[in-house]
């Protein structure tokens, strides 16, 4: 699927790649998932994209963007919007499509191999352009819950499907307790980081909470 002399360029879909994780029960590792990308092949880029909501005064997602931009990924951030409901409850909601979008189509031409972690079935299309320009395309999501995380479009467009779970035992975070162990880099901050992660939809209750 990789070859060592190959370029190419990883693209992250934060929130879609955090339910991934969450559905396969364990946590990712993001040191480990850029040193397996760097083994298997030359990595030009590692890009990671999510929205952020600005006026909270403190995002559960906020530590590990943080951590990533320091870290070899190049983060791609945007504000989520706010909008009110019938009911009044405030509704925040965003997505990072276009940008995810635009930025492998600039980098295609550049690279002998895209790596794509969605499995959101509306990159069909980005994905078939970018074969067009005669670069690989290789997307990471899971078909191994129910229902699968990857929709069948992407996964037949593609030119190879990667479970993540397979992955599993070479980038998942080790645990130590209920509680996520510091990792060995120095960073814990991210033991904050819960489960009201998700960028395409919020709704404030009190507490986030996912629509």
């Amino acid at each position: 699927m990789f070859y060592k002399d190959e370029k190419i360029a990883v693209f992250i879909d934060g929130a879609n790649l955090y339910a991934t994780a969450k559905a396969l029960d364990f946590d990712i590792d993001y040191k480990k998932l850029l040193l397996l990308f760097k083994a298997k092949a030359t990595l030009v880029r590692a890009y990671y994209y999510t929205v952020l909501i600005e006026d909270q005064e403190y995002s559960p997602i906020r530590p590990l963007v943080d951590w990533l931009d320091y870290n070899g990924y190049t983060l791609v951030t945007k504000p989520a919007k706010e909008s009110t409901d019938s009911t009044g409850r405030r509704r925040i909601r965003n997505s990072i499509d276009v940008e995810l979008a635009v930025d492998v189509m600039e980098v295609a031409g550049r690279v002998d191999h895209i790596v794509l972690m969605s499995g959101d079935g509306g990159y069909r299309r980005l994905i078939e352009a970018v074969q067009r320009l005669g670069t690989r395309v290789t997307v990471i999501s899971t078909v191994s819950v129910s229902p699968p995380l990857a929709a069948d479009e992407v996964r037949r467009q593609a030119d190879n499907f990667v479970d993540l779970s397979s992955l599993r035992g070479e980038i998942a975070r080790q645990h130590s307790g209920p509680r996520p162990a510091p990792a060995d880099d120095g960073f814990d901050e991210d033991d904050d980081y819960d489960d009201e992660y998700d960028d395409d939809e919020y709704e404030d209750d009190n507490t986030a909470e996912t629509a």
